[in-house]
């Protein structure tokens, strides 16, 4: 999927977050959205994904010769962040037959190679509400990564991860990212991103004379 952003902004109040950001994400390619903590970089990822509306300017999700509407955007976009709720109540195993109803996994896999993937499999039945932070952003990261979409975004990928986990998010993104549109926002951590070809710095686009 190609997302076409033309002359596209955000405010809040009377203040642009950003704006003027002109921008084609091409199909198969890997972007870094750089800025640091409150830049507006988590703005732009939740405009890109259709969860927040652009103030000024559109957006076009192509697919093919054709162009998707807004309601049908969310089948081909995965998001992962590490503000992203989960029903904490669910136990591991839950949570992915769930997220399973709504999008299929990679290549037909099924919960149980998701297990397997994230190397959380003995805690399968333990309430999501009982994991480490860590454990809480591997789970958002498989799921992100692992659902049969065209695109993945990424907030931060690498917060709460320790050393194996910032391993381990990299070897996922080298096994199954190829081939698939990823956008990654980063505050500057060279190890979220390096993957990706090309950046965006916010900074370009915070506009504060409009």
């Amino acid at each position: 999927m190609r997302i076409v952003l033309e002359d596209v902004g955000r405010k809040f109040n009377r203040e642009w977050i950003f704006r003027g950001l002109s921008y084609t994400f091409e199909p198969g390619k890997g972007y870094a959205i750089l800025g640091s903590n409150g830049s507006g970089k988590s703005t732009l990822l939740q405009v890109i994904n259709g969860n927040l509306q652009a103030t000024h300017g559109k957006i076009e999700y192509q697919v093919g010769e054709g162009l998707l509407t807004q309601d049908k955007v969310y089948r081909h976009i995965s998001l992962g962040t590490p503000y992203q709720e989960l029903i904490w109540d669910f136990s591991l195993q839950e949570s992915l037959e769930f997220h399973a109803r709504f999008k299929p996994y990679l290549g037909g896999m099924g919960p149980a190679d998701i297990l397997r993937v994230t190397g959380l499999e003995r805690h399968r039945h333990k309430a999501l509400r009982y994991f480490s932070s860590g454990m809480k952003q591997r789970v958002r990261l498989a799921l992100a990564i692992l659902s049969d979409t065209r695109v993945i975004l990424l907030d931060e990928p690498s917060m709460n991860l320790d050393a194996e986990g910032r391993r381990w998010y990299d070897e996922l993104l080298e096994a199954y990212a190829p081939g698939r549109l990823l956008i990654v926002c980063s505050n500057h951590q060279e190890e979220e991103y390096r993957r990706c070809g090309e950046v965006i710095d916010i900074r370009d686009y915070k506009i504060s004379d409009f």
